[in-house]
């Protein structure tokens, strides 16, 4: 124990203890700040680059899929070629790569390749390719013989493209072989991963990235590069900087505290009082500094402490009026959120916090004329629900603000409203705190976040109504081809997950193009819109009825079997026989019919999307050649 004091002993003079205190208070926070924002600046670099490396892939990715649907209709095209056709059954492969080549000369394939059942492939055209389209080839026995993969653009197009666009590196590899890229010092072997770091040609890049379909079968990867910046550099010498910066200010404040400690032994109590009325509020206390030595230095600085804690009180008060704009510029970002919910959730959040409420929630109607519903809280409202739902129930009354006191509790309700100003209540944001009112500043608050989050809910809507857009055939109000696929895709999956059936009709108008020639694209419009309908309130919830293409439509029908499917197909043939449907230019009514194939996975083990697709379609024909108006079976 007696060892233990005596080390301490230098520790129990006023000076040092002033000298340990300066540091504390002033040297450690300096180095803590410095290191927080070193790496705050070296986040936000990484930041950047991932982020633009992100918007990049999707444009990317998006670019990519706009290839393969203009190849997937030059492959149709080329596929349904006649002579083509007649050049595959005579079995002349040199006849067959030349209509290939007459072919992509007049749809503007750059590679296209024939693979046919018992040959060997017919390529033609660019070695490397992307964005492969296939077309299955039918012979005229509805037997599939092959099929025809065709690619709109050469690897080394669409690398400059993605390089003119994204302002990025891009390289194109296929099993560790480069195929395309935009840099001159890669090789012809090359391995980097889709994600993360690496070095080519000396310099060090950020990767990102995605796999894609390879032309020639199996997959290819598309790398996107972003150099990495010299911010790490910069950062390191500013490392330094600060370092020497610190060290010398430690320096220097240490000798200015033991000079300084020397003369405070005789005048600590006058120092005392003083402390005692600054800490009091009174900064116009002033500590008498008369002569040259260190403690009427210290006493000067005593009272420039004084004037810097007011300033720095004046500088809290004006933090808090920039903590309000930045409050206001969240509120902003609300109105460009696309998630309901969560974006009630952060309103809700930052009314409490901005306005200090212990709780507060958010109700919405989920359709206009429907019951509010409650989606957001935040806090435990269980104490307040009586005043918050009083004041509630006022907003609803009067469809303004209210603030309501209940049993000590008070509460602040305002109304979300569309931009245009109609009366029309959207939902209502409610905050609450014990017994204390609300303030002008935190009902202006709370009021703006409301209005922010009234336009938010809107954009949901619009952007809602945008989504179901992309994935609607206009004219006809089905799904359109796009979303028929993810549909299908989705659900051949599940069927294969679970065991269940699933079942697909193909519906095919007869003599549509007579219709058309007759009486005219208007004529033939209706004629589709009606078949539509018949098709959506033939259907289930669970069904997906949608526009093939043309006068073409599909019905993806789960747990269902084939012979559901075939009544189903049934039904709806039946129906479309039946309509009458008046004739736009003239008097009298005009009848149509449609052929129809069903298919189902049920009695096709191991079958996959575009077999069971096919399998309908193949029936479709079938009903066609045996006289049209009628459903045939998968076999």
């Amino acid at each position: 124990m007696s060892t233990l004091r005596t080390r301490l002993q230098p520790f129990r003079s006023f000076r040092s203890r002033l000298t340990l205190f300066f540091v504390g208070i002033v040297i450690i926070p300096m180095v803590v700040v410095a290191v927080v924002l070193f790496l705050l600046v070296s986040t936000s670099e990484t930041g950047k680059t991932d982020a633009r490396l992100a918007q990049s892939e999707r444009a990317a990715s998006g670019y990519f899929q706009e290839q393969q649907r203009e190849g997937q209709a030059a492959a149709e095209e080329m596929g349904a070629d006649a002579e083509l056709s007649g050049a595959i059954g005579a079995g002349d492969r040199a006849r067959v790569a030349d209509r290939l080549r007459a072919l992509a000369r007049t749809t503007g394939v750059r590679a296209s390749r024939l693979e046919l059942n018992g040959m060997e492939p017919i390529a033609v055209g660019a070695e490397h390719a992307v964005a492969p389209a296939v077309s299955t080839l039918i012979d005229d026995q509805e037997r599939q013989v092959g099929r025809l993969v065709v690619s709109m653009m050469t690897a080394d197009t669409y690398a400059r493209q993605l390089r003119r666009f994204t302002r990025l590196q891009v390289i194109l590899t296929q099993s560790g072989e480069t195929i395309a890229s935009t840099m001159g010092g890669v090789g012809a072997t090359v391995r980097i991963p889709l994600r993360g770091t690496a070095e080519i040609d000396g310099r060090r890049y950020r990767l990102g990235g995605f796999p894609a379909p390879a032309f020639g079968g199996g997959r290819m990867e598309i790398h996107l590069l972003a150099r990495e910046t010299a911010a790490a550099t910069a950062l390191s010498d500013s490392s330094l900087i600060v370092a020497g910066a610190l060290l010398g200010f430690l320096v220097l404040a240490f000798a200015f505290a033991l000079t300084v400690s020397r003369s405070l032994q005789s005048e600590i109590q006058r120092l005392l009082v003083a402390a005692q009325r600054l800490g009091a509020g009174d900064f116009s206390v002033q500590v008498p500094a008369e002569g040259n030595d260190e403690f009427a230095a210290l006493g000067k600085e005593f009272n420039s402490m004084a004037r810097q804690l007011e300033a720095r009180l004046d500088e809290l008060q004006r933090e808090r009026g920039r903590l309000q704009g930045a409050i206001r510029r969240v509120g902003e970002s609300f109105a460009k959120g696309l998630d309901r919910d969560d974006m009630l959730g952060i309103v809700v959040q930052t009314a409490v916090d901005g306005v200090g409420a212990d709780c507060g929630r958010a109700r919405v109607r989920a359709r206009p004329g429907e019951q509010l519903e409650e989606v957001a809280t935040a806090g435990d409202i269980g104490h307040y629900r009586q005043a918050i739902h009083a004041a509630e129930t006022a907003v609803l009354d009067a469809g303004e603000g209210a603030e309501i006191q209940v049993g000590g509790a008070t509460a602040l309700a305002l109304p979300l409203h569309t931009s245009d100003g109609a009366d029309r209540v959207l939902g209502i944001i409610s905050v609450a705190r014990a017994a204390r009112p609300f303030t002008d500043a935190d009902r202006e608050l709370c009021h703006y976040l409301a209005s922010q989050a009234g336009i938010s809910i809107e954009n949901v809507g619009l952007h809602e109504a945008m989504q179901r857009q992309a994935v609607t055939d206009e004219l006809t109000g089905l799904f359109n081809h796009r979303r028929f696929q993810e549909v299908i895709t989705t659900e051949v999956e599940r069927t294969r997950r679970f065991g269940s059936d699933m079942g697909l009709i193909m519906l095919d108008l007869d003599n549509f193009k007579r219709v058309n020639d007759t009486y005219g694209h208007m004529q033939g419009d209706l004629v589709l819109r009606e078949v539509a309908r018949v098709l959506r309130e033939s259907s289930r919830e669970i069904d997906e009825p949608a526009r093939y293409g043309g006068e073409e439509m599909a019905v993806a029908l789960p747990h269902t079997d084939l012979e559901g499917a075939y009544q189903f197909a049934e039904r709806v043939r039946r129906r479309i026989e039946a309509l009458e449907l008046p004739i736009l230019d003239g008097g009298g009514t005009l009848k149509v019919t449609a052929s129809a194939g069903a298919a189902a996975l049920g009695v096709m083990p191991g079958t996959d999307k575009d077999s069971l697709v096919a399998a309908a379609d193949a029936a479709l024909y079938r009903a066609k050649r045996s006289g049209k108006n009628r459903t045939v079976k998968a076999e």
